[in-house]
């Protein structure tokens, strides 16, 4: 697994900026559409936070996003880990959960497509569940959307 540094920051850091970069080039391939229009980084609450994971020599290697679906409630956006840094997203993905917890949610959804047979097998096998299609993507059947319940670590250990 690669060593990395997560820190929280905004998505208009030029590192953030190229991982979004490179994460719309990617979905546009893959699906026809960036992504681009379902995140805006000036529609940016008290309660979303943006993380982003650099290497051993400071290259920007992963990013995520969550915004505030509610109060207890997040959504994940923009999730991104360069080709070839195996492990990157598992531990950005702890890392968002843990800060999501923190910050008071107690819920994390997400909307990929079905045709990214790599994220919907990312999710599953880190305890996303399918849910029923929300907000904008209700009747898009090329939606696919999942929710994981957030477990404080000591109840996950069953303490």
């Amino acid at each position: 697994m690669n060593r990395i540094t997560i820190t929280v920051t905004t998505p208009s850091e030029p590192a953030c900026l190229q991982l979004q970069d490179a994460l719309s080039d990617h979905l546009q391939a893959l699906t026809g559409s960036s992504g681009r229009a379902s995140f805006d980084p000036q529609a940016w609450g008290k309660n979303d936070f943006f993380l982003l994971a650099q290497d051993e020599n400071q290259h920007a290697v992963g990013c995520v996003a969550v915004r505030s679906v509610s109060d207890t409630v997040g959504e994940i956006k923009r999730m991104y880990a360069r080709p070839g840094t195996r492990g990157v997203g598992a531990q950005l993905l702890h890392a968002l959960e843990a800060k999501a917890l923190a910050q008071g949610y107690c819920s994390l959804w997400l909307e990929t497509r079905r045709i990214n047979q790599r994220a919907l097998d990312f999710y599953l096998r880190n305890g996303y569940c399918i849910r029923e299609n929300y907000g904008r993507y209700v009747g898009n059947p090329q939606a696919v959307c999942f929710e994981k319940t957030l477990v404080p670590p000591a109840e996950a250990d069953g303490k």
